[in-house]
């Protein structure tokens, strides 16, 4: 317990510091610490990590199991504004302290796959890092991290996202005031999307998902300022297996208050412990540093 309020206690400083500067973007801790030489590609996972769920573990060792060759990094980035969602617990400072322990079970995680199929190469560990913006649109948030000091110019990003947030990024009403897909260009004339898809009654079944980037390679939203050429950078990959039971940090907070023993399977072992111990989901979580209810 007194190092899981030592973490949360000096995310809490270094979060101070960020909102006191005039940055858009930070690295705040890399695990591990030591020395890393620069990425040649950087896997980006933007979520609010309230908390970190195996969903995310599985989107994020997804990406860098199969990226074969040494050099990729996973950059854990958390939005300190957002653009659609209201405020929730845990706090920001918890919800970095959960991403470092969640970066400690990707870890370990990607360690027992290597293990299991004899890989021991310590170059195929990924370093990764825990980083805050206060922009709260994507394409903002892509423009911060290229523009920061901290990874080589010109890098290659793939943004690892749920199929709901490829949809939001393909919305014409969050690039005013012209309203067009135009916005997105400087994106994908260096980036990449890796999508995960989401079969369900939100999102419509697989062929209706794959029909989405059927249609940007047909052309069909070039009137939008989507060039078909865009759907060669995106990639859809397997979610959930159907007979799996959904997982959100939505439904690991309700665990946490009601159920804890789902926690098991809903977030992965170091995060399941901090959220047991520090209790971020009760009414009575204390809150340390700042104001959350702007998240």
């Amino acid at each position: 317990m007194a190092s899981f309020r030592a973490l949360r206690s000096q995310y809490a400083s270094l979060l101070k510091q960020f909102i006191a500067s005039a940055k858009e973007f930070e690295v705040l801790a890399t695990v591990p610490s030591d020395h890393a030489p620069p990425p040649k590609i950087l896997y980006v996972l933007d979520s609010s990590f309230n908390p970190p769920t195996c969903a995310h573990l599985r989107i994020a060792s997804s990406a860098l199991l199969e990226q074969q060759e040494p050099g990729a990094r996973l950059l854990l980035l958390l939005a300190i504004q957002n653009a659609d969602k209201p405020s929730k617990p845990a706090p920001f400072e918890d919800r970095l302290a959960m991403m470092e322990l969640f970066a400690h079970d990707i870890r370990s995680h990607i360690a027992a796959r290597q293990s299991s199929k004899s890989v021991s190469s310590k170059e195929h560990f990924p370093t990764i890092d825990i980083a805050v913006t206060n922009k709260p649109y994507f394409i903002d948030k892509a423009a911060a991290i290229e523009a920061s000091d901290h990874y080589p110019s010109p890098m290659e990003q793939y943004h690892l996202v749920g199929y709901d947030t490829l949809i939001r990024i393909f919305n014409p009403k969050y690039y005013p005031p012209e309203h067009t897909l135009q916005p997105l260009r400087p994106l994908f004339s260096q980036h990449r999307l890796r999508v995960t898809l989401r079969p369900g009654n939100d999102w419509g079944d697989r062929e209706e998902q794959e029909e989405f980037l059927a249609s940007l390679a047909r052309g069909d939203r070039e009137a939008e300022g989507a060039p078909r050429e865009w759907a060669q950078k995106i990639q859809f990959i397997e979610g959930r297996k159907p007979e799996d039971p959904p997982v959100s940090s939505t439904r690991a907070r309700e665990a946490a208050q009601s159920a804890p023993q789902d926690l098991e399977w809903l977030v992965p072992d170091n995060v399941r412990q901090f959220v047991l111990s520090e209790r971020p989901y009760s009414k009575d979580s204390p809150v340390l540093g700042y104001d959350s209810s702007k998240d």
